[in-house]
């Protein structure tokens, strides 16, 4: 099962991407893995529920048909470490050929994303900045594949 992150706009900052780089390098060794940045700007001026639309659109076009989106929203559900290790090893025994996590924009998913979805998961409870989410997302990914195969790195 190949697993994708797309995240809305661009990382910012100097030490953020070089933690992001080192995640999903480790990452990669349990999980064929690709993240991707889809750079997207707006003038201040654009309301608030267009550059949602429109990141939608951006997001949405990103997909094929056969892949399963899951949204990283602070709406989803709750899942421990080893619960999220649980969930992908659920979505491998389904055959799930392709499988996207994305995180949105400062305003969330459109509905037409949401709908696409099939279902959201929450990091935290805690509020986090997008840029942050994905360095958490990806350490997490790493840190499932190393309880999926009962390594050390884990301490439950």
């Amino acid at each position: 099962m190949k697993i994708s992150l797309l995240a809305m706009q661009k990382t910012t900052g100097k030490q953020l991407p070089v933690l992001i780089a080192d995640y999903s390098g480790r990452a990669s060794r349990y999980f064929p893995f690709t993240y991707r940045e889809l750079p997207v700007k707006f003038p201040a001026s654009v309301p608030s529920q267009v550059i949602c639309s429109k990141e939608g659109e951006i997001l949405l076009g990103q997909l094929d048909t056969s892949d399963q989106l899951w949204l990283l929203d602070e709406r989803g559900d709750r899942l421990t470490s080893a619960s999220f290790a649980d969930f992908l090893v659920s979505r491998q025994q389904e055959n799930v050929k392709h499988l996207v996590f994305a995180i949105g924009g400062a305003y969330g998913f459109s509905p037409e994303v949401r709908n696409r979805s099939k279902g959201s998961i929450r990091l935290s409870d805690m509020t986090f900045t997008h840029q942050m989410v994905r360095l958490f997302f990806v350490e997490q990914l790493y840190r499932a594949g190393t309880i999926i195969r009962n390594e050390p790195y884990h301490h439950s």
